[in-house]
């Protein structure tokens, strides 16, 4: 993992080298408030202008037009689209992009939620994935992994960004429950908290559907959104403190 301290500031992934990509936090952006101040989140609250102005950052980072930095209604589901232009209209809705097409930044927004990006160097195939707990159960990594195979994948690398860690993610016993009815060993992504509280891994769990789909390289960022308010906006941090909304952070990856 690199930090890079120029505006904005972000992060890469170690085994992405040689692909375009960004992990991006909270800072280096124009919103103020509680949204300060790289809000990317075009479904939140705050000002559309600001929001415009943060992507438009974004975008320059990665060395593409703003109109190229594209996205998805994302949903918490487990369905992946292949894109190869900016979207004429309405974004699907899903939780993953693929695409071939160079100069298209595919990004996923975050504010919790665990942020994958994927590439295979030598097929040209790069996908972004948002994976809440929900998505992740559901299948979005498999979706994902999937239609990069449908398009020529078969050595891919992925690398899981900021996003909530144990230690700040504290379940009840039902959910730890839902987990295991799907897989037994899904109980070693869970570890005990306070009373009947558990803790539940997600980039672990995360990492481990990876590894169970062939996946050859996988990196998981040692950044917990929940626990760095200074670097990472957060929903759940947001609900602690009752802020009524939140902003989001940005992961994205294109082909140069």
């Amino acid at each position: 993992m690199t930090l890079a301290t120029d505006s904005p500031p972000r992060w890469v992934a170690t085994n992405l080298a040689g692909v375009r990509h960004a992990f991006f936090g909270r800072r280096g952006g124009v919103s103020r408030g509680i949204y300060a101040s790289l809000n990317a989140g075009t479904g939140s609250n705050d000002d559309p202008e600001a929001v415009k102005e943060n992507r438009q950052r974004i975008a320059a980072a990665l060395g593409v037009e703003p109109s190229h930095l594209v996205g998805v209604h994302q949903v918490h589901s487990p369905s992946a689209v292949f894109i190869d232009a900016p979207w004429s209209g309405e974004r699907p809705h899903a939780d993953a992009l693929v695409t071939t097409t160079p100069g298209l930044a595919i990004s996923i927004l975050t504010a919790d939620c665990a942020p994958v990006l994927f590439v295979d160097q030598r097929a040209s195939v790069i996908a972004a994935a948002h994976a809440g707990w929900k998505g992740a159960l559901g299948g979005a990594l498999e979706a994902t992994v999937a239609l990069m195979r449908k398009h020529g994948a078969r050595d891919i690398a992925a690398a899981i960004g900021p996003c909530i860690h144990s230690a700040s993610y504290e379940v009840g016993p039902e959910f730890e429950a839902r987990f295991v009815a799907s897989d037994r060993a899904n109980a070693r992504f869970f570890a005990p908290g306070k009373n009947d509280r558990r803790l539940f891994d997600l980039p672990g769990f995360c990492a481990g559907r990876l590894a169970a789909l062939g996946v050859s390289s996988i990196d998981v960022l040692p950044l917990d959104t929940c626990a760095l308010k200074d670097r990472f906006h957060s929903n759940r941090r947001a609900l602690h403190e009752k802020a009524g909304d939140y902003g989001r952070n940005c992961s994205a990856i294109v082909l140069a």
